[in-house]
């Protein structure tokens, strides 16, 4: 069996077993295909500790972040504990290797007043303008992650009672809450721009573009970045700044850290905790300002 060959096998072994995402198998697919490349015709299976440690070490070199290097090792772990369970090597080279020390930094995010006007900037009376604000509502709203959102279809929003039905990382399904006024953008957006931009055609996505297909996360990535500019918002973006906005601005007015945990469709708590210093902050804030030795 050639390399490419028993990456795919494990990439599958990975879906069937831990049901990670399509965005996760792809990244470990060309992690391993660059690991590939760096060992040229040495046999996977010979690899040792040392040709790991001068790929981790060659990476950095081109200038990838520790968090990267991080994702490219626990990688390399799964691939060789695959390969040690199918009893194609009896030693993993992995096991010794410490993974590079990463800061647990609060993602970039935008005030409320930053929200706003990215908001009130697209253009409604365009057809396109108007999806974009019903877009940019919704994701503001909810916290979902951009391929949610531009994947959510009409079946999995229900506008009687306000919510919306999530399958996310690992196939999880969760109900998210959408404000009023998300949900009367959306609504508004379905009876209007949506029936005019589709016209005879058909399509089971909610948020369509030109040519009444699914919009894809890169393209909404440069319309959010686009939008910011125009709004004058000088600050560093990513495409998930409206999810972290949501966090943010729920912990700020009181949510707990654990209902913004299933908000966010986090499975593990420690990974919503890097918001956790907002919320110490704000209790801060509150006995500073009611307690009377505050």
């Amino acid at each position: 069996m050639n390399s490419g060959q028993t990456i795919e096998h494990f990439l599958n072994a990975l879906w069937l077993e831990f049901g990670l995402s399509d965005n996760t198998l792809s990244a470990y697919g060309s992690d391993l295909r660059l690991f590939v490349k760096w060992v040229k015709e040495k046999d996977l299976t010979a690899v040792d500790e040392a040709c790991i440690k001068d790929f981790l070490a060659n990476r950095q070199q081109q200038g990838i972040t520790s968090r990267s290097s991080a994702r490219i090792l626990s990688c390399l772990r799964r691939f060789y504990g695959y390969m040690l369970r199918e009893g194609k090597i009896s030693v993993d080279p992995t096991q010794l290797i410490d993974a590079p020390q990463l800061g647990r930094s609060l993602p970039g995010s935008l005030s409320e007043a930053d929200v706003e006007l990215l908001l009130q900037t697209p253009e409604i009376s365009d057809m396109l303008g108007f999806r974009d604000r019903a877009m940019l509502e919704m994701l503001y709203a909810t916290g979902l992650r951009v391929s949610e959102l531009v994947e959510l279809k009409f079946s999995q929003i229900n506008f009687r009672q306000g919510c919306v039905r999530i399958v996310g990382k690992g196939d999880k399904e969760r109900l998210v809450p959408v404000g009023e006024e998300a949900m009367d953008w959306a609504e508004r957006y379905l009876n209007g721009a949506r029936q005019v931009t589709l016209g005879n055609r058909q399509s089971d996505y909610l948020f369509v573009t030109a040519r009444g297909s699914c919009m894809t996360r890169q393209a909404f990535w440069h319309i959010i970045k686009r939008y910011a500019q125009l709004a004058g918002i000088d600050k560093h973006l990513s495409p998930h700044t409206l999810r972290h906005a949501f966090a943010t601005h729920l912990l700020n007015h009181g949510a707990d850290l654990r209902v913004v945990q299933l908000l966010l469709g986090h499975s593990d708590l420690s990974t919503t905790q890097i918001y956790t210093h907002i919320a110490q902050q704000r209790l801060k804030a509150l006995h500073t300002q009611h307690h009377p030795r505050g």
